[in-house]
């Protein structure tokens, strides 16, 4: 059912590639020039600083041309990220009067675009969108993060969409879940052409069981069907060109609806392996006769118990119609609640009027949003989205969603996500294939301006696409449709791709210091997951590199450039909910280094401290130390030693020997950085404090414990009281321990098992041992540790240590030493 209003035909592109920047990792530097420090808080979107920085540079008339577009391009987008979008549309005017741009420069158009839409400009807006995808479609010419290297681009998501077998000659349209099942608007009519008021109207249907449903054909992009269907419903032509609510007519209403649907016989084939259950059927049933009239119902939508109903109807209720002063039955929307297996207590809505229509109801997993359709005075346009707060029990006054939601065309049939994001469908947004479209609002992400999504095709197409509701990952759903015969049907929709395809990444790669690019740069990029090679990209004369990085996985970057101490960095695309490019600074710490003091010459296998002087034999404060094994607490040899002052930045650097040993000179006053590596083991990074100054000659102890995947750690203390699992203080103060070196190794993944003695019966210790492991994984998480980097297992009795079994007599330290608490190292990086 749709609203009385004229359809616009919007054709231009909407694309929102805007750049996300997740901003530099390097502290700020008094040697910076003041555009480096603007550019430091750019990249590290802190906007508002940026826009006030930019703003004084552009104060210097002595500014060449190419400064003085790079000061306006990153001006005027700071300011369309701190929302002030008037300034923007100025800065961004300014930069295009200027000359033709190009590069990065030429996202200009877009943005400014976006600016004047925000500002209700729409004509220009326009204009600077078709401009937009003039210069992007231009042969040689491509937005600068799209340059991919070894990724490949940016992919279209795909999708198979599947024409219901349920479909009729007339009108089905507008699905909502309701428990296991399906409720949809139609018709109970036997004739299309009816117009007798207890049959031309529409009502609501219902399949029990949604997974019964099956397919009469696959539909392409293109919009052809792959899969052969039923013969045409018409017999005639395909009538791609027929608008939602032309193709059947009842006598004129407010909502300009059409009528009921008649039921052909229904075909049944095979449909994305869902089975049919026994006793079950996809014939569809009139959805509930407490709720249909003589009148319209529908869209509808339910709490996410399925105990109440949000529902559209004509302005009818208790036996009684109403119509406006114009003499207009309008559309309101109405409650009711489930009773002893039917809908009772209808009630209307407080912001229903019988001057404007109401409809089209999308309510929030919580109950606590309900987003609805008005042509209430003071929209954007003909009809739009609005949402009411369900507050102390009492529904809010609407909000309009304003803009870029609303348009001056017809937004209508929201739906809301179980992460609270917003589809709807739109005949007014730049991007539109033809009629209807169906887009999606990132609400979940908050702000008041998201970036809205054009579904691709086949979803979307040249007709009236609209009402579709899915999960949270819109991997699979259902929506409706006008696009083969005319008349609106039910679609069932699979998605085959990821979400984003690849996500478009500049990793922009600068000395620490001075904060200039550096170039030449080798990053070797890292994608987690078996059999992934790894790809090694080069930072071009601007310190750039440009990639597009798989959806839904994480990626580990290697720095490297001659003559600087390598870095890596850690990137995830898991989780984002927009499409979104995204920029990240890294920067590199240029080494000066120094031999250290040399290692005494007789080296042994073991660790013997006699080696060393003493204490009182020292001429310079030194630092020294061991670096062993946590799990035998071995030396170990080939661990890379770096010794950086924090004073003068100068870097020393050794490496262990058989022992496992370092020494370095300190220089009083200053803090020190230490860092010890080695492959396959995590990084340990420590601070050295400063040792007071004209102080005598100090000794510096550092002996480093590493990690590596496989380590197995057991913690002492850890006990419990017999047959309980509760975390008592000594054991907590052993559990403490292991938080502290899960936030020392942020990439630690570890297994807590826990172990029992022989002792009681076997399936009570396997009990035992698993509660008393998740008590552990409980107790680390409370203090701030990710649950996904804790795995619990209990092993019970399992897995003893020395041979007290069932049947042997053991002393209690035997026993003893098999209840023990354990962590497994499963990665670290």
């Amino acid at each position: 059912m749709k609203f009385s209003a004229s359809l616009r035909d919007y054709r231009l592109r909407w694309l929102m590639m805007a750049c996300f920047l997740l901003g530099a990792l390097s502290g700020h530097t008094q040697s910076e020039t003041p555009k480096q420090q603007a550019d430091r808080s750019f990249y590290a979107q802190d906007y508002a600083r940026a826009a006030e920085s930019y703003s004084e540079l552009l104060k210097d008339n002595a500014l060449s041309e190419e400064v003085k577009k790079d000061l306006l391009y990153n001006l005027g987008y700071s300011y369309k990220q701190v929302g002030d979008y008037a300034k923007a549309e100025r800065y961004f005017r300014e930069l295009l009067e200027l000359r033709e741009p190009a590069g990065k420069h030429q996202t200009a158009y877009l943005y400014y675009a976006q600016a004047l839409a925000y500002n209700g400009k729409m004509a220009e807006a326009e204009e600077m969108y078709a401009r937009y995808e003039a210069v992007k479609s231009t042969p040689g010419v491509a937005p600068s993060s799209l340059n991919t290297g070894a990724f490949p681009k940016t992919a279209k998501v795909t999708y198979r969409v599947e024409n219901l077998s349920l479909n009729t000659p007339n009108a089905e349209f507008s699905p909502a879940y309701f428990r296991e099942g399906l409720v949809y608007v139609a018709g109970n009519g036997t004739s299309g052409a009816s117009t007798s008021p207890d049959k031309g109207y529409l009502d609501l249907f219902y399949i029990p069981d949604r997974t019964v449903l099956t397919a009469s054909g696959v539909l392409g992009a293109a919009g052809e069907v792959s899969v052969a269907g039923p013969a045409s419903k018409t017999g005639g032509p395909n009538l791609t060109n027929r608008r939602l609510g032309r193709d059947t007519y009842t006598a004129p209403t407010a909502n300009d609806s059409r009528t009921a649907a008649s039921f052909a016989p229904i075909g049944f084939s095979e449909g994305l392996g869902l089975g049919t259950r026994a006793g079950r059927t996809s014939v569809a049933e009139e959805f509930s006769k407490d709720l249909n009239t003589k009148y319209h119902e529908g869209p509808l939508t339910f709490s996410a118990d399925g105990s109440t109903i949000f529902f559209t109807r004509n302005n009818y209720n208790e036996g009684k119609s109403r119509k406006s002063s114009d003499n207009v039955n309008k559309l309101k929307l109405y409650t009711a609640q489930l009773r002893d297996g039917g809908w009772a207590d209808v009630q209307e809505l407080p912001f229903n009027s019988d001057e404007y229509s109401t409809g089209h109801p999308a309510l929030s997993r919580d109950g606590k949003s309900l987003y609805f359709v008005s042509d209430r005075p003071g929209g954007k346009g003909g009809t739009d989205v609005y949402v009411a707060r369900l507050e102390s029990n009492t529904w809010s006054t609407p909000r309009n969603l304003g803009v870029p939601i609303n348009t001056k065309g017809d937004e209508m049939f929201p739906f809301v996500d179980e992460k609270g994001n917003l589809y709807f469908a739109s005949n007014g947004q730049p991007g539109g294939m033809g009629g209807l479209d169906i887009y999606f609002a990132p609400l979940a992400t908050g702000g008041d301006s998201p970036a809205i999504v054009h579904l691709d095709a086949p979803i979307n197409s040249k007709t009236d696409d609209f009402g579709l509701i899915t999960d949270a990952s819109r991997s699979t759903g259902y929506f409706s449709s006008n696009r083969l015969n005319g008349d609106d049907d039910l679609f069932r929709f699979v998605r085959e791709s990821s979400l984003f395809g690849c996500r478009n990444l500049t990793l922009r790669v600068f000395e620490e210091s001075s904060s200039v690019p550096l170039d030449s740069v080798t990053i070797t990029v890292k994608a987690r997951g078996e059999g992934r090679d790894a790809q090694i990209l080069t930072a071009d004369a601007n310190g750039e590199v440009n990639m597009c990085l798989e959806a839904e996985n994480d990626f580990m970057f290697e720095i490297a450039k001659d003559g600087y101490l390598t870095g890596t960095l850690g990137f995830s695309t898991g989780g984002l909910t927009d499409d979104k490019s995204t920029q990240l600074g890294a920067s590199l710490i240029k080494l000066t280094v120094t031999e250290p003091t040399t290692l005494p010459s007789r080296i042994t296998t073991g660790v013997d401290d006699s080696e060393w002087e003493s204490e009182d034999a020292i001429t310079a404060s030194t630092l020294r130390g061991t670096v062993t094994g946590e799990a035998d607490k071995k030396p170990l040899e080939g661990v890379k030693i770096i010794l950086k002052n924090e004073c003068d930045g100068q870097i020393k650097q050794t490496v262990t020997g058989p022992t496992g040993r370092f020494r370095f000179e300190l220089v009083e006053g200053c803090d020190y950085t230490l860092v010890a590596s080695k492959s396959l083991y995590g990084t340990n990074t420590s601070a050295i404090r400063k040792i007071p100054e004209k102080s005598t000659p100090k000794l510096v102890s550092a002996n480093l414990m590493m990690i590596k995947a496989g380590d197995l750690v057991t913690l002492d203390n850890i006990n419990y009281d017999s047959g309980q699992w509760e975390v008592k203080p000594s054991a907590a103060r052993e559990l403490d321990k292991m938080v502290g070196t899960m936030q020392k190794y942020p990439s630690l993944r570890i297994e807590i098992g826990s172990h029992t003695d022989s002792q009681g019966e076997a399936k009570f210790n396997q009990y035992l041992s698993e509660r008393r492991a998740k008590a552990a994984l409980n107790y680390m998480a409370s203090k701030g540790i990710a649950r996904n980097r804790l795995t619990a297992l209990g092993y019970g009795e399992s897995q003893l240590l020395n041979n007290c079994k069932d049947g042997v007599l053991c002393t209690e330290e035997e026993h003893q030493r098999n209840r023990r608490t354990e962590f497994k190292v499963l990665s670290i990086r």
